[in-house]
């Protein structure tokens, strides 16, 4: 999906609702990579947890993160598959409807924003009509199987051990 990063929400008053339930978004710190894979890991996939050690690997960093109470509700990643697209993005299940998934991917896409982009790609997405109504986002023609053809299979569990 594409998303017109001129034409985004304003994130700031997704932001202080989300601060009056107790819930900070902000850039995740690099002293905090390995909690955050750790957090991916336990709640999505290895696959997300090696594009988060991307995002969280350049300056600056791609990834922002909405906790509350030293506890990761969720997270949204850019520049990671490929420069300009947004994701992985996930939240987890105990923060699901929320609204910290509209936060975060209003967030994530502002500071694309800011970085110079005008436009941002989702890609493999999963929930369209959710990037639909939040931001707009629209599909792009003929874009699947896309950059994600010829992926390696993950190992099995036990050789994961």
């Amino acid at each position: 999906m594409l998303v017109r990063l001129y034409n985004l929400p304003d994130g700031a008053p997704l932001r202080a609702a989300a601060a009056e339930q107790g819930i900070t978004v902000r850039i995740c710190n690099p002293f905090e990579a390995h909690i955050l894979e750790d957090w991916v890991g336990r709640n999505f996939s290895p696959r997300w947890v090696s594009e988060c050690r991307i995002a969280m690997s350049h300056q600056p960093i791609g990834c922002v993160i909405a906790t509350r109470g030293g506890e990761i509700l969720g997270f949204a990643c850019y520049d990671a598959t490929a420069r300009g697209f947004l994701g992985p993005m996930g939240v987890g299940e105990s923060a699901r409807g929320t609204g910290v998934g509209r936060v975060l991917l209003v967030t994530a896409l502002e500071h694309m924003r800011h970085q110079g982009y005008g436009y941002a790609i989702i890609g493999g997405v999963g929930p369209a009509d959710f990037y639909a109504r939040c931001v707009g986002a629209t599909p792009i023609e003929d874009s699947s199987p896309g950059i994600y053809a010829d992926i390696l299979p993950n190992p099995p569990a036990e050789a994961q051990k």
